[in-house]
């Protein structure tokens, strides 16, 4: 199998665990009716053996969830890693940038596992969903 196709089955197996630990199904977060808002952490890796991303990655998802107004999460990683966590509101956004784990994490993402990142936080006003009959 070729190393590319490899990394991407391996990252769906991987992920896969974050959407059912995030209480969603098919890697789609299930959100209330809006308003709420949305966390979107855009980021290019600088992968390196070992580094441990991937553990603290699952860790950081498993804690955010735990927190209150945690709503859900969905997250890809291919060249570039996209997350994007849903919150009821500001408070519980900025109480989770308070974390002390997720502070550390946030420290070793700039020192170790970030060549860039953006962050953006979205007010959503609108959300509309659509599921094929049968799956």
């Amino acid at each position: 199998m070729p190393v590319e196709a490899e990394r991407q089955n391996e990252t769906r197996r991987f992920f896969g665990r974050f959407f059912e630990t995030a209480g969603a199904e098919a890697g789609l977060a299930h959100t209330p009716e809006p308003p709420y808002w949305a966390v979107i952490f855009s980021t290019r890796r600088d992968e390196q053996p070992g580094d441990q991303y991937d553990q603290t990655a699952q860790r950081m998802i498993t804690l955010a969830s735990q927190q209150p107004g945690f709503l859900g999460v969905e997250t890809v990683h291919a060249d570039i890693g996209i997350t994007v966590s849903y919150w009821t509101d500001e408070e519980s956004i900025a109480a989770w940038k308070r974390d002390a784990d997720h502070a550390f994490a946030q420290y070793e993402g700039r020192t170790r596992w970030y060549d860039a990142y953006e962050l953006r936080v979205a007010r959503v006003e609108r959300a509309h969903s659509f599921v094929r009959d049968g799956t």
